[in-house]
């Protein structure tokens, strides 16, 4: 698993969910490392499952690292795509390893609705450098796109561990990327659109390999 570099506990972020301080007040409050006082003070509206109410961001990343699936994600990132932030979500969700912003390091981190402080997530200078650190890493790359000679994912069996490889919105996939790949799964389609969104083809692929591999997943 990759190195990740520590950050500093940011306050809790606002939303419109969440719960209130901890009933009872301070002589009521966990005695658990993984409980933050402020949290506890103040109350919980990030957005986390109920599970993870009032832990700190620490301890829920360390917990997650626990029980992360070992698939990663990997996006180019030569046109600011404005999916990566729906992407990283996604990821979160379904527990992936690590996802890889591939290209321009800055990205619109919006749509990530603050899942990228528990996401691990790294910048690939180019798709070169993402192909050397799965050789290296012994991980091979998936590329999702609908290209000639294409997998139907249906038909698709996920390696274990593995990079899903995801393109910008509308061209897709560079032909570099695709030459990287050790295997170029579709999405089967019915109706006449020509692709699905970027990030709506993250999450189905994503949950396509859960259903395949993952322990967690209800049998």
């Amino acid at each position: 698993m990759p190195s990740h570099s520590a950050e500093p506990e940011p306050s809790a972020e606002r939303t419109t969910f969440g719960v209130g301080p901890w009933p009872g007040g301070r002589d009521a409050w966990p005695s658990e490392a993984h409980f933050d006082p402020e949290l506890l003070e103040h109350g919980d509206s990030r957005n986390v499952i109920d599970r993870y109410r009032y832990w700190s961001m620490r301890a829920i990343v360390a917990d997650l690292d626990e029980h992360r699936h070992p698939f990663h994600v990997a996006i180019e990132n030569w046109q600011h795509d404005m999916n990566i932030g729906s992407i990283v979500r996604s990821a979160n969700a379904f527990a992936a390893d690590t996802v890889h912003i591939v290209g321009r390091r800055r990205w619109n981190k919006r749509g990530a609705m603050v899942t990228d402080r528990y996401q691990h997530v790294e910048h690939r200078e180019d798709v070169a450098t993402l192909a050397a650190w799965a050789r290296e890493e012994g991980i091979p790359i998936i590329a999702i796109d609908n290209v000639p000679g294409c997998v139907p994912m249906e038909t698709f069996d996920w390696p274990e561990r593995c990079v899903m490889l995801f393109g910008q919105e509308g061209p897709g996939l560079t032909a570099e990327a695709i030459a990287a790949a050790e295997a170029v799964v579709e999405i089967t389609q019915y109706g006449s659109t020509r692709s699905i969104n970027a990030s709506a083809a993250a999450a189905v692929s994503m949950f396509s390999w859960v259903q395949q591999h993952s322990p967690l997943a209800p049998r």
